[in-house]
């Protein structure tokens, strides 16, 4: 089982474009030193153009990073067509291609970025993706090492992350860019394959598969509970008017921000506090408890 952690974004050919300048201009400046002037001024697209597609740099930086993570994710699956689960060479090659489109893309600067960046969303980001990882190399291992040894793989996942990470980033710093990859990632799951061994017969465990089962079903439980909350708090909204059709305007915000957070993976938070401004601003017509509910509710959502 793996979190949902990409859904399709159908893209015309120039938002793949402001997309694809994005990325050269994180990589050459950095995210936080590339300002949206710097996006537009090479990609050629108005200022209107750039907010049609992304509500900020932020939601920029999130389609971004969802292209290469579903890129890496499709064709390392890819190379399981045809093949068997237990091929431990297939494991090593889907490692192998992971690790090559992550350096292509300089996963690793972007991740830099995230990391000194205050920005919660993109640290949201950042943590669903190794969790999603660390829940790839588990179910990865109970297809090389079988079930029986699966109370002890989620420990070796971690393990392997850590084992991986560390060799690759020193082996290249020391070697430099014409370091063998396959050498080090072949050494790397050598060691874990024998440690995963090593565990299972001690029978000692860091941490149980399970959580990897709650973590999933509390964020997907979490968002359930806030989709409910905020569907019934615009119902009401709706019912305080008495003339729908008076007040189509206000009917309009409230589908509006109802939309944002049932299709958009990341919703506009600016237009979200303009609609609700709007609303707030109806004197009159709407409960103001009501509205102070629907506002708190939006906020300790998205804080």
């Amino acid at each position: 089982m793996c979190l949902i952690f990409y859904k399709g974004d159908v893209m015309n050919d120039k938002k793949k474009n402001v997309v694809k300048v994005a990325h050269q201009l994180f990589i050459e400046k950095g995210f936080q030193s590339t300002s949206i002037q710097d996006i537009l001024d090479v990609s050629g697209i108005s200022k209107g153009t750039f907010y049609k597609y992304f509500s900020s740099k932020n939601e920029l930086f999130i389609t971004l990073f969802k292209m290469i993570i579903k890129e890496v994710e499709t064709n390392r699956n890819e190379l399981l067509i045809g093949e068997e689960l237990f091929n431990i060479e297939i494991f090593i090659k889907q490692i192998e291609l992971q690790m090559k489109l992550n350096h292509m893309n300089k996963l690793v600067r972007l991740f830099e970025e995230v990391h000194f960046s205050k920005d919660k969303d993109l640290k949201h980001l950042v943590n669903a993706w190794q969790m999603n990882e660390t829940t790839w190399l588990y179910n990865r291992f109970i297809d090389l090492f079988g079930t029986d040894k699966k109370a002890y793989l989620l420990d070796c996942a971690v393990m392997f992350s850590g084992i991986l990470h560390y060799n690759i980033r020193y082996y290249y710093k020391i070697y430099g860019p014409q370091a063998d990859l396959d050498y080090v990632v072949r050494y790397s799951v050598e060691r874990i394959r024998k440690t995963v061994h090593e565990i299972a017969e001690s029978q000692q465990q860091l941490f149980h598969p399970d959580i990897i089962k709650e973590w999933i079903a509390e964020n997907e439980n979490k968002m359930q509970d806030f989709q409910e909350e905020l569907y019934n708090n615009v119902m009401l909204l709706k019912s305080d008017l008495s003339n729908l059709e008076g007040h189509i305007q206000y009917i309009e915000l409230l589908d509006f921000i109802l939309d944002e957070f049932q299709h958009s993976m990341s919703p506009r938070r600016f237009l979200i506090d303009s609609a609700l401004l709007s609303l707030e601003a109806a004197d009159g017509l709407f409960k103001k408890e009501e509205i102070e509910r629907l506002r708190k509710l939006i906020e300790v959502h998205l804080s």
